[in-house]
């Protein structure tokens, strides 16, 4: 076995940096197998079994998987801590439904008209009357968030003590959390916030209200349904929703290596929740029992990283990345400064699934890394030419969990197997796998879970895969997985030409919270 290896980083005359890498992972590959990870994912499964079909934070599904996780690093030999927090969670316990009374009958289609918004409340509101704020702009204005409609009190008409009322807004300039206070606070029965009707504003409006508080139903729709109830004299509408939307406390699980160099950590972060709609196998079980199983056969190898490995198992990410947020909120600059570099994984198992690497250089997406990003991408592109194995890059869009380490300007990377989009025949000529299908047709669903099929997945898609996940996705991605860390938990290098812990976002990436707001 070969530890001594060093990362070997070359730098251009521009600054950016790229590497060759040079360290030997073929014993921890080895060590490192798809049975290891599978026997996690079955413990996260019978977890889920045992708490209502989900590990969701703020569950006892979610604590049992987090109790299992530190338990095992711990038997592992490293220091593992439990940082707890608070979070707004938020459950739909049946589905939202949507109607047009008057002037004609007309059912909406949830997901195609209309989304219920995130921490809405819970009412049944039948047969009520529309009632339009001030300041409408349809049609819609030249420019975005250029409607200023429900964003002060006085836009309201005081609402009827003695029938049901819903208020009628727009997209625009204020959030969706103080138009829905406004409509509630001058006594409306239900919101309907629809899009604002621009060019890429006119598709459903799937947003939140950036937490618990508003107590009555409050759903987006696209900018059809909101100017047709505008324009439609005498428009009465029905709305139904149940939900659970309250502060709960979830955690953090962060374990690191006993040895090693503090100042130049080498991290590895995969988040532990599911959905509250399922026991969430692929996302993010993959992610989770993947670096769960490298940091056990780390151990298991007897190495001694040279400098510190960290790897964390996040909370909250499905409610807004808020356990990477919170993290990252509690570091002191120094602390950010001794991150070398964070890898995320989210989703390394998908059913029909593509390698992509994100594009830590933005040399083909829109957003880089922060810089030093690029020596991550390198890593992975690297590992997977070295294997013949053909991947893509993917945008830093801040989806997952990488996201408030690259706004402080820490350095990152990771892979990435796919989600809900459709796979290209492109895609399918360059990874395999169906062509017009989704990577994971099982996403934020029930079926993704080990029996997929019995919980509502499509039985020919599914048809030679271990529930919802591929186990050829499961080898190849845990092989890069065990080789980034190993590099950079061996290398003499610093990632050099970063701009890090400077609580500032780099290149063109700007942070811009948790959920869409606005």
């Amino acid at each position: 076995m070969v530890l001594g290896l060093a990362l070997i980083v070359a730098f251009a005359a521009a600054g950016i940096a790229s590497a060759a890498v040079s360290t030997d992972s073929s014993q921890l590959r080895s060590g490192v197998t798809v049975g290891g990870i599978l026997e996690h994912e079955r413990a996260f499964q019978a977890i889920a079994d045992a708490n209502d079909d989900n590990r969701a934070s703020g569950t006892p599904g979610f604590d049992a998987s987090a109790a299992y996780v530190a338990g095992k690093l711990r038997a592992a030999g490293y220091n593992v801590s439990v940082q707890p927090f608070t979070f707004p969670f938020f459950q739909e316990l049946a589905p939202t439904t949507f109607s047009q009374t008057a002037p004609a009958a007309k059912t909406y289609t949830d997901g195609t008209d209309f989304s219920i918004m995130e921490y809405s409340g819970s009412g049944n509101v039948v047969d009520a009357a529309v009632v339009p704020t001030n300041d409408m702009q349809i049609p819609p204005g030249p420019t975005a968030s250029s409607s200023n409609s429900g964003c002060e009190a006085s836009d309201f008409a005081r609402a009827s003590e003695t029938e049901d009322q819903v208020a009628l807004v727009q997209r625009g300039t204020c959030t969706f959390g103080e138009k829905a206070a406004n409509a509630e606070a001058a006594g409306y029965d239900a919101v309907i916030i629809f899009n604002e009707g621009q060019e890429g504003r006119t598709e459903v409006l799937n947003g939140t209200l950036g937490g618990p508080g508003v107590e009555i139903p409050v759903i987006g729709t696209t900018f059809a349904v909101g100017e047709e109830l505008y324009n439609a004299p005498g428009a009465r509408v029905s709305i139904s929703t149940s939900t659970l939307s309250q502060n709960r406390q979830t955690s953090n699980v962060i374990a690191e290596s006993a040895t090693g160099r503090s100042d130049r950590v080498a991290f590895a972060g995969a988040h532990l929740d599911s959905v509250p709609e399922g026991p969430g196998i692929n996302d993010n079980g993959s992610g989770s029992a993947t670096i769960l199983e490298v940091a056990e056969e780390m151990s298991e190898a007897g190495i001694k990283p040279r400098n510190k490995v960290r790897f964390a198992f996040w909370g909250a990410e499905e409610s807004g990345l808020l356990g990477a947020e919170h993290y990252v909120s509690q570091l002191t600059a120094r602390q950010q400064k001794n991150i070398a570099v964070y890898l995320n994984f989210d989703m390394v198992g998908s059913p029909n699934y593509g390698r992509f690497i994100y594009d830590g250089d933005g040399s083909a997406t829109p957003d880089a890394g922060p810089n030093g990003s690029a020596v991550a991408e390198k890593v992975f592109e690297d590992y997977f030419a070295s294997q013949n194995l053909a991947t893509l890059p993917t945008a830093f869009d801040g989806r997952s969990d990488y996201g408030p380490f690259i706004a402080a300007g820490i350095p990152a990377g990771g892979l990435f197997t796919g989600a809900e989009d459709v796979k290209t025949a492109e895609e399918a000529a360059l990874f395999g796998g169906l062509a017009g299908v989704a990577f994971d047709p099982c996403y934020h669903s029930p079926c993704d879970s080990f029996t997929p099929v019995e919980d509502g997945a499509d039985a020919e898609t599914y048809a030679a895969l271990e529930g919802n996940l591929n186990r050829q996705a499961l080898d190849e991605m845990s092989d890069a997985v065990a080789h980034s860390v190993l590099t950079f938990a061996q290398t003499t290098s610093a990632v050099n030409g970063t701009e890090k812990g400077n609580g500032t976002p780099s290149s063109n990436f700007e942070y811009k919270g948790s959920q869409f707001q606005k």
